[in-house]
């Protein structure tokens, strides 16, 4: 599948902001799975020069600093990206038990997931957190088919609630309430399966949304998305979305892979001014004929 994708994001201040800096996440990956072109960013007011870099994940990042006095920022990435038809990789049935044995005894498995497998700015865990990962993920259960049934519980016991959680929300918080959005449940999911050593990661990026039958798609309809990763042996690392209860293919793209949203965060940044501040974001992901 082929895409034009924008994602806008319009900032507005009470009083002028003096100074500003921000680093950007927003490139889509380049990889086996999927290709990145025409990738373009536009910021109004104009910094003197965007800087990129490739972070310690492999992700690409912009850098850019604006020293003008403004009351609004506004920034527009655009790309067409085109989703490769995922191969269908043979499933290993190691189980629970014999995955988290590997992790431990393989000495070079181990140093390449433990930053996956270890608590981090978003993701801690409890004793009731690790219940309610136990109970999906069984030590006689095939890993794969235990983390289907953990992305099927989090869909089927959890409601999709737009504003009922922020990026600070506790995770005690989305476990009680059964509520919240992409976010929430993939690191629910992650510090489910970290909680019981399996090696976990956040994936940020976008979902093609269907509108409703006859109807048109509205532009801006189309949103940021979270799922997760998990690292099976002798598959390596595989996607799952427990906010729609599925395995990502080819509506799915990847801007970023992370620890949590904190490594991944789109937009992120230190303002020099006083007053409060508003934030719009529109995403559209279009469909290339």
């Amino acid at each position: 599948m082929k895409y034009k994708l924008k994602h806008q994001t319009l900032y507005t201040y009470v009083n002028e902001v003096h100074n500003y800096q921000s680093i950007l996440c927003l490139q889509p990956q380049n990889s086996a799975k999927q290709i990145c072109k025409n990738f373009k960013i536009e910021i109004e007011p104009k910094p003197s020069k965007i800087y990129s870099r490739t972070d310690y994940f492999g992700n690409i990042q912009h850098y850019f600093s604006l020293h003008q006095s403004h009351q609004s920022l506004k920034v527009t990435v655009s790309s067409e990206v085109e989703v490769l038809e995922n191969a269908t990789k043979p499933i290993n049935p190691i189980t629970c038990e014999e995955a988290r044995l590997k992790f431990t005894t393989d000495r070079s498995l181990k140093i390449e997931v433990l930053q996956y497998q270890l608590p981090s700015q978003f993701i801690t865990w409890d004793e009731e957190i690790t219940a309610f990962a136990e109970s999906c993920l069984l030590p006689k259960t095939p890993l794969f088919e235990a983390v289907l049934n953990l992305i099927k519980k989090i869909y089927t016991e959890f409601q999709f609630k737009s504003g009922s959680t922020n990026v600070n929300t506790p995770l005690k918080t989305v476990l009680k309430e059964r509520r919240g959005v992409c976010q929430d449940f993939s690191h629910l999911a992650i510090a489910s399966l970290r909680s019981v050593g399996i090696p976990a990661r956040y994936v940020s990026g976008y979902i093609e949304t269907l509108p409703p039958i006859g109807k048109p798609k509205l532009e801006g309809s189309d949103a940021s998305h979270a799922w997760i990763s998990v690292y099976v042996p002798e598959m390596g690392w595989c996607e799952f979305d427990p906010t729609n209860n599925m395995i990502p293919q080819q509506r799915h793209i990847v801007t970023a892979y992370g620890r949590d949203f904190a490594d991944v965060s789109p937009l992120k940044g230190i303002i020099f001014s006083s007053g409060d501040h508003k934030v719009k974001v529109e995403v559209d992901v279009i469909p290339l004929i």
